[in-house]
C-alpha cells in the first residue's frame, strides 16, 4: 500500500502504549515565519509507502515543518531518557528538540516518524528547541551518507526551514528535520530508570523492546541476557564499520547510543581525510574523549554502562560475561573490513602486518584516508603498476615502495586477477564520503543563496559512493587547503 495523502495514514505509535511516565505528550511549535521545503528524499519516501508527489502539497510541508498535525491519530511525544555525557551522567536528558509525531506502517514495519528543531518540550532544560539549516543539513546529507555506505543509521526524509532567526553562535535560520527510524530508544532510556530505581519500569520497556525489534529472543532462556549480548555485538559491529571507512562521531554519549545499534544523532561528525588515529572531529571535545581512535572503547564503555542498567534483569556475572564478547566481536569485524579493503580474502598474521604497516605510513605521511584505499585496487600483482597519485601521497618514497613489494607479494598468494580484485575493492572503498568542506559548500550555498542544487548533487553521490560518477570526479579529491578552518561543534 502506498499513500497519497498524510490525511490517510494511521500514525498512531507503539511507543505511547507504554507507560506515560517515559514520555510527555507535547506538540511542535509552529514557526512564526512562513515554511518552505528545502530538500526530500525519495528514498526514505519509498520506505515509508509515500507517493513522491505528496511532497509538493501545502499539507507536507506544514506537517514537517510542525505546524499542524495531519489528523487526530498524530498523538506527538518526546522521549524521556538521561545519559552519560563525556563520562558523567547527567540525570535527565530527553527530547529537548525532537519530537516523535507518530509511526508510519508500511511493508510490515513500523517507522517512528520525529521531527528535530520543532520546538520545545518538557526536557529542552534551557534549550530552545530549534535547529539551525547549517546543522540539518549536515545531518540529512550525512544519515543518508552511512546508509548509502551499508552502516546502520537513522534516516531523514526532508527538511523544511523558515526564516525565524535562532541564535547559535550568532543569528541562523530555522530548519526542522524529519527523521526516520524503526527506533530512536537509546542506552539512556534504560539508564533513567536503573538509576530512578524503577526496575518495573524497565522490565516493561526492556520487555516492549524484546517484542517489537529483538522478537527473535522472546523464546530464550533469559530474553534479557539475549537482548544485551544483542546490542552488544550489534554496537561493536557498527564501531568496526566506523572505522572502516575513518568515520567518526564525535558526541559518543550513551544518550546517543542506539538499543538497535545505528548511527544516531549527527552533530560534530567528520570523515577522516589526512589519516591521524587521534583525530578529533569534535571542536569541543578538549581533551579528545571521542577521538577517532578512541571509538571502539567508548563502544565497550557505552554497552557497559548498558549492562549496569539492565542488573536488575540479568545477573552480574552474566552482564561481564556477555561484555567480554565485546572486544573480540570487534576485532573479528575490524580485521575482516579492513584486510578486504586491502583486497585480501583472509585475515591472517602477514595480511595484518602489511595493513599495519600501511597504516603507519599513512599516518606518518597524514595521507588521504578514503583516497589511499581506492586508489590501491590500481596496484597489479605483477608489481608493474603503482599510481603516481597514490604514491605521490607517502613523503617516504622508498618505505612505500618496499611496502608495495610486500603488499604486491601476498596479492600473488591470491588466485583472483587484477580486474576481479579491483571489482571487489571498489565496492567496499568508497569513492566518495561527505568531506566537511563538501557539506560546508551546500550549506553555505544554501544559506546565503537559497540554492539548494549541492544538496541533489552529493545526495546523489552519497546514495551511490562506490560507483565512479566520472562527471562529478572533483568530488573524490583531496580537500583544498581552506578546509582545515573548518571547526565543527555540539551547537546545533
Amino acid at each position: 500500500m502506498t499513500y497519497s495523502s498524510l490525511n490517510e495514514i494511521d500514525f498512531s505509535a507503539s511507543f505511547a502504549d507504554l507507560p506515560d511516565t517515559l514520555y510527555s505528550h507535547v506538540n511542535p511549535t509552529a514557526l512564526k515565519q512562513s515554511v518552505e521545503l528545502v530538500h526530500f528524499n525519495h528514498g526514505v519516501a519509498d520506505l515509508l509507502g509515500l507517493e513522491h508527489a505528496i511532497s509538493n502539497t501545502q499539507d507536507f510541508i506544514e506537517i514537517f515543518s510542525g505546524n499542524k498535525l495531519a489528523n487526530t491519530s498524530m498523538q506527538p511525544l518526546a522521549m524521556l531518557y538521561s545519559g552519560h555525557q563525556f563520562g558523567h551522567y547527567v540525570s535527565q536528558l530527553g527530547d529537548g528538540r525532537a519530537i516523535m509525531l507518530g509511526e508510519i506502517n508500511h511493508q510490515q514495519k513500523n517507522w517512528e516518524i520525529q521531527l528535530k528543531g520543532s520546538g520545545q518540550t518538557p526536557y529542552s532544560r534551557q534549550g530552545d528547541g530549534r535547529a539551525v539549516l547549517r546543522s540539518t543539513i549536515r545531518e540529512y546529507l550525512c544519515s543518508e551518507a552511512m546508509h548509502g555506505l551499508g552502516i546502520p543509521t537513522t534516516r531523514a526524509l526532508a527538511i523544511t526551514r523558515s526564516n525565524d532567526e535562532i541564535y547559535r553562535e550568532e543569528i541562523e535560520t530555522a530548519a526542522v528535520l524529519t527523521r526516520v527510524a524503526e527506533s530512536h530508544i537509546r542506552f539512556g532510556s534504560f539508564e533513567i530508570l536503573f538509576y530512578r530505581e524503577q526496575p518495573q519500569l524497565l522490565k516493561t520497556l526492556a520487555d516492549f523492546v524484546i517484542k517489537q525489534h529483538y522478537p527473535e529472543l522472546l523464546h530464550a532462556k533469559n530474553p534479557y541476557l539475549a537482548l544485551l549480548e544483542q546490542v552488544i555485538a550489534r554496537t561493536a559491529k557498527l564501531m568496526a564499520q566506523w572505522q572502516c571507512v575513518g568515520f567518526s562521531h564525535g558526541v559518543m554519549n550513551t544518550d546517543n547510543m542506539s538499543i538497535l545499534g545505528l548511527t544516531l544523532d549527527y552533530g560534530p561528525y567528520g570523515f577522516m581525510e589526512a589519516y591521524d588515529p587521534g583525530f578529533i572531529c569534535n571542536h569541543s571535545d578538549h581533551h579528545g574523549r571521542y577521538a577517532f581512535d578512541q571509538q571502539p572503547q567508548i563502544g565497550l564503555w557505552n554497552v557497559t554502562c548498558l549492562a549496569q542498567a539492565l542488573t536488575s534483569l540479568i545477573e552480574v556475572d552474566e552482564a561481564k560475561a556477555a561484555l567480554e564478547q565485546y572486544q573480540p566481536l570487534f576485532s573479528e569485524y575490524y580485521f575482516s573490513g579492513m584486510t578486504q579493503k586491502l583486497g585480501f580474502e583472509t585475515v591472517n598474521e602477514t595480511n595484518v602486518e602489511v595493513l599495519s604497516e600501511l597504516m603507519g605510513l599513512m599516518q606518518q605521511s597524514r595521507a588521504d584516508f578514503s583516497l589511499t584505499f581506492r586508489l590501491l585496487s590500481d596496484i597489479k600483482k605483477d608489481g608493474s603498476t603503482q599510481p603516481t597519485k597514490l604514491r605521490d601521497m607517502f613523503v617516504d618514497r622508498p618505505a612505500f615502495e618496499n611496502w608495495c613489494t610486500a603488499y604486491v607479494r601476498q596479492l600473488n598468494q591470491q588466485d583472483k586477477t587484477d580486474t576481479q580484485r579491483k571489482q571487489q575493492m571498489d565496492k567496499i572503498n568508497p569513492k566518495y564520503v561527505l568531506r566537511n568542506y563538501l557539506a560546508q559548500n551546500a550549506i553555505e550555498k544554501a544559506q546565503t543563496e537559497n540554492d539548494f542544487s549541492e544538496i541533489d548533487n552529493l545526495m546523489k553521490l552519497l546514495q551511490s559512493p562506490y560507483d565512479e560518477h566520472p562527471e562529478h570526479q572533483q568530488y573524490a579529491e583531496a580537500p583544498p587547503d581552506w578546509a582545515e578552518n573548518i571547526q565543527v561543534s555540539c551547537s546545533s
